[in-house]
């Protein structure tokens, strides 16, 4: 990678969660105190894919959060979190139709997504022109069917944009996601057989064919349903990013850090890794990769990566002890670059 020899400016420490240890905020702080054991600056800019965690990435303000009651995956009422950045509403799909929400075992083919549609109707009702609907976490695969029910098939005039973190089409939605929730073979045939009827009632109905649309088989056809009534489906590390301010910190910036709980091949695909990496190649600015473990991955243009596995010599201690760990993976990588 080329890069600008801009050693006075700030590290930015840019992260995705950590699964299971911490959050993207979390591992940001993490990643920005060991920057600062070695005096140089940093800055924490908490990234996310449009994902479980978006919400807390782009509102983190207590202050900005609404809730509002809805009608969960199952049928029984939720509180569901949402917020609002100026004239832009955030909505987490998982926190209406996820599968964390579901008590005891989940019924693939009841699960429904009219939750995500009655928070999408609140925050366009509180008057926001904008509404960013983060997908992932479903326990749903009705091709947002729901959510459509629950919106009237109308958006109110808001522009709408779905940030997807996969480019599943609408009829592979059943087929990949299904088995995670619950869904078995017979029921996996029968979910493709529904979604087929609905692709082609969109189609004849609404004038969208959702089937030709990378990233409509998100949230178990979530994407396709709302792509179905007008909403833009677009790259959530990307839009994330767009939102959090990513090229404007790396303008100035000496290093990058980024990382997420386990890097593999798919962090390069869709990603916060794989778009900090191609953002700061863009702006010349050096980059590194702290992740809790790694497969076997080539990283392109010989990007350093260090992992919580590799210093604390097993899962269960990176678990553990993963903001310490963090800190010092981040050190280290500040002190060679």
């Amino acid at each position: 990678m080329l890069a600008r020899m801009d050693v006075d400016g700030p590290v930015v420490c840019c992260p995705d969660k950590f699964r299971g240890s911490l959050t993207a905020g979390e591992a940001a702080a993490a990643l920005a105190a060991g920057v600062a054991r070695t005096g140089r600056s940093a800055v924490t800019l908490p990234l996310a894919d449009g994902g479980e965690g978006t919400l807390d990435v782009l509102c983190p303000d207590p202050s900005d959060r609404r809730t509002t009651w809805v009608t969960g995956p199952s049928g029984a009422p939720v509180e569901a979190e949402w917020g609002v950045r100026g004239d832009t509403a955030v909505v987490e799909m998982a926190r209406a139709s996820g599968l964390a929400l579901v008590d005891g075992p989940n019924d693939p083919l009841g699960a429904s997504t009219f939750g995500t549609g009655e928070l999408i109707r609140a925050a366009i009702e509180a008057g926001v022109r904008r509404v960013l609907v983060g997908v992932g976490g479903s326990a749903a695969t009705d091709g947002g069917l729901g959510a459509l029910e629950a919106l009237g098939f109308d958006l109110g005039g808001a522009t709408v944009e779905v940030a997807c973190d996969v480019s599943t089409t609408f009829r592979d939605a059943p087929r990949i996601f299904g088995p995670q929730k619950g869904a078995t073979p017979d029921d996996v045939a029968e979910l493709e057989r529904r979604l087929d009827r609905l692709a082609d009632r969109y189609r004849r109905e609404l004038g969208i064919d959702v089937g030709a649309l990378a990233g409509s088989g998100a949230a178990g056809g979530l994407a396709g349903g709302l792509a179905a009534i007008g909403a833009r489906l677009v790259p959530g590390a990307a839009l994330v990013a767009e939102s959090a301010g990513l090229a404007r910190a790396l303008s100035s910036a000496s290093l990058a850090i980024t990382g997420e709980g386990s890097f593999d091949a798919t962090s390069l695909a869709g990603k916060v890794v794989g778009h900090v990496l191609d953002e700061a190649r863009r702006a010349r600015v050096p980059v590194a990769i702290v992740a809790g473990s790694a497969a076997q991955v080539e990283v392109p243009g010989d990007v350093p990566c260090l992992t919580l596995v590799e210093l604390a010599g097993s899962l269960g201690e990176a678990l553990g002890d993963a903001r310490r760990l963090a800190a010092a993976a981040a050190e280290e990588l500040a002190r060679r670059a």
